[in-house]
């Protein structure tokens, strides 16, 4: 029993810490906080993707790919800005969880100014939108009202899916297959199922951030109603989850080699799997704060190797 209690004095020195550095934040500060730096790349990591898959079929576009690219960046900021925004308000964001600092909970950023924040950014979110739909039509158009809509009821609204266990869907979806296909799309103006397959391993390992996110905030999640598939399975189960989203990503780049006509060098992103088994097995054993914070940020690190890796894989 000493072992727990340790643990939960260690968090809480952290947590108390983190929050006495938060009075220190400037508002400038507070907002990249709020934006959350560290979730960026992965939300660049499909635009990777589908562009080098773009590229290898002859029809890569410097100009749609770039706006796919800030489309993503603000969507993520948004999902980020609206998270923090509601799940203050359902009391998701208390004291004890064991994340990085949230701006509203801290008072570093009022509630009326976060949804000014909100507002703003699906504004430039519509204007990057509205060059894609040019380009790509009703299918972009379709996708876009979409994630808007997925990103803010994600923790607001009258079914914040994040509360049910519908987290992971809708990050795969999102964040993964529609981010990669519709980054595509808008620069081949077609869709096929190699770029389909291709896209899931960005989809797992975008994913297993979220795993690791829910497993840390397990506790506090579950005090506050917050039914993530964590705290429905568990620990253990979300071990497992965790290891099948980040184990199965390696399973596509052979079956793009063998079945779909790509070259070895898509076998590129093994390389990663040493630090993908460190990762699993990091999670297995990890009960303090500050390392799952490390295996979080970890997670982050190793899809966006694997991307880079994939895309190089791809185009050569």
């Amino acid at each position: 029993m000493a072992q727990p209690s340790a643990n939960a004095s260690a968090n809480a020195s952290a947590n108390a810490s983190a929050n006495a550095s938060a009075k220190a934040i400037t508002q400038r500060q507070a907002w990249i906080l709020a934006a959350r730096p560290k979730t960026l790349p992965a939300a660049l990591s499909p635009v990777v993707v589908g562009s080098a898959l773009a590229a290898a079929a002859g029809v890569f576009d410097l100009l749609p790919a770039l706006a796919a690219g800030l489309g993503a960046l603000l969507l993520q900021i948004l999902s980020n800005f609206a998270n923090d925004y509601s799940d203050f308000f359902r009391g998701a964001d208390t004291a004890e969880r064991l994340g990085p600092v949230r701006v509203t909970a801290s008072g570093l950023i009022s509630p009326q100014q976060l949804r000014l924040g909100i507002g703003v950014v699906i504004g430039l979110a519509v204007l990057v939108g509205l060059y894609l739909v040019s380009v790509g039509g009703w299918p972009i158009l379709a996708v876009g009202v979409a994630a808007i809509v997925a990103a803010l009821a994600y923790t607001g609204g009258p079914f914040p899916f994040g509360y049910y266990g519908l987290g992971e869907m809708f990050v795969f979806l999102f964040f993964g297959v529609a981010a990669v296909c519709g980054t595509y799309y808008v620069q081949a103006l077609a869709l096929d199922w190699p770029v389909l397959l291709a896209s899931t391993p960005v989809g797992l390992l975008v994913t297993a951030i979220l795993v690791v996110n829910n497993y840390r905030d397990i506790d506090t999640d579950r005090r506050a109603g917050k039914r993530t598939l964590a705290v429905r399975m568990g620990r253990s189960g979300a071990r497992r989850e965790y290891a099948g989203f980040v184990l199965l990503a390696y399973v596509v780049p052979p079956l793009l080699w063998l079945g779909a006509g790509f070259g070895a060098w898509v076998l590129l992103p093994l390389v990663t799997l040493p630090l993908a088994l460190r990762l699993v097995r990091t999670l297995a054993s990890a009960v303090d704060g500050p390392t799952l914070n490390k295996t979080l940020a970890g997670t982050a690190q190793l899809g966006l190797i694997y991307s880079l890796l994939f895309a190089v894989g791809i185009m050569l």
